[in-house]
């Protein structure tokens, strides 16, 4: 029989839940899978043969005294709070779960602590490899204990102080993105939007992990091309003082991202996982403005699709007209080519393969070698 599955959902946006459902979703039907997440909401759509198991959300909970605030995080570990007992009941939780259902493979999308705990329990873990500073002890150490790291992004994008033993235990799915609608060309989804034909569209579009795009800066743009229009999708963050303008529209959260992307000339974007595989699909001409992320990770990404020719970027929002119209001008330089290849239709396929048969190759495979080899406890 085959060893079930599990995945640790980490709930700071929707990205890594839906990541997870697109992989859950090409497992072998006779798969037991399961997810353990702060988040469940986020797996409402999920699949009904999908356990979703909910952890405590933590987020903002007070450690209860001083002198535990006091004590000082260790260099091996990033978010570990004394005194909390809903930290102490996720863990349980988690602990349980990998007993109790006896989990063959924990895939932990993401959180170095969480994976040194199923290593600890002695199940297989996997994290899943992001971008960022993260050749400190406390990613190095949970990435060595790994049985293999999964990278949802192509290999071409990796960073090159990554090391080389981490590398070769890495699989690199490919570019994975999450939406599936279909990509219309630029006239057909003008026209399906009743967008002008013929005038140059600049979209600007954010994740949901932020606080949203700053508006203040986008107001300096639409002055700076005013030929051009200039639709913002998502969150905006405004400081008050803003002037609205005529070619600068703000739409707020749209169902049908992908048609504005496929409408737009140039794309203004964080560099999000999925927001940066939304634009490759679409292969348009990308201006990669980095979020704030722990780890610096959308820096790091960013910083990869620049050396890539895959994207431009600039070192913060300009605040000027030559600022917005330089960073135009190299964006209309692209070859949209070196972005488009960097997204994998079969991502989300590829790595459940890979899961499932890393699971089964450490359970059930190599039935040449010793069975059950005597571990020496010392």
């Amino acid at each position: 029989m085959k060893k079930p599955i599990a995945f640790f959902a980490h709930h700071q946006g929707r990205g890594h839940a839906n990541r997870i459902m697109a992989i859950a979703e090409h497992f072998s039907q006779d798969r037991q899978v399961s997810v353990l997440t702060a988040g469940p909401e986020y797996f409402e759509s999920v699949s009904s043969s999908v356990e979703v198991v909910a952890l405590p959300n933590m987020i903002g909970e007070t450690v209860p005294t001083a002198r535990l605030f006091d004590e000082p995080t260790p260099s091996v570990m990033h978010c570990v709070p004394l005194g909390l007992p809903s930290m102490r009941k996720t863990m349980r939780t988690i602990v349980e779960h990998l007993d109790d259902r006896d989990i063959g493979l924990f895939v932990v999308d993401v959180s170095s602590e969480i994976g040194m705990l199923g290593r600890i329990c002695s199940t297989p873990t996997v994290q899943m490899r992001l971008h960022g500073d993260r050749n400190d002890v406390g990613h190095i150490g949970s990435y060595e204990a790994m049985v293999g790291i999964l990278a949802p992004f192509d290999e071409r994008m990796e960073q090159q102080d990554y090391p080389r033993h981490l590398r070769d235990k890495t699989f690199y799915t490919g570019g994975l993105c999450t939406t599936r609608d279909q990509v219309l060309s630029r006239a057909e989804a003008r026209q399906k939007l009743g967008l002008p034909s013929d005038q140059k569209i600049v979209l600007v579009m954010t994740g949901g992990g932020g606080s949203g795009t700053p508006y203040a800066p986008l107001t300096i743009a639409a002055r700076a091309v005013p030929d051009a229009l200039w639709l913002v999708a998502g969150p905006v963050l405004r400081e008050g003082h803003e002037t609205d303008f005529p070619n600068l529209k703000e739409l707020g959260w749209v169902d049908n991202v992908t048609d504005h992307i496929a409408a737009a000339d140039i794309v203004v974007a964080s560099a999000g996982d999925n927001t940066v595989h939304e634009i490759a699909r679409a292969a348009r001409k990308f201006v990669v403005m980095p979020e704030w992320r722990y780890f610096s990770e959308q820096h790091r990404k960013a910083s990869e699709l620049v050396r890539l020719g895959a994207a431009v970027s600039a070192p913060y929002w300009p605040g000027d007209y030559e600022g917005w119209r330089g960073l135009l001008q190299r964006a209309e330089e692209l070859d949209t080519e070196a972005l488009a290849t960097l997204h994998e239709p079969a991502a989300a396929a590829r790595a459940a393969n890979w899961l499932e048969e890393l699971c089964d190759q450490l359970w059930m495979g190599d039935a040449q070698r010793v069975a059950s080899p005597l571990l020496k406890v010392v």
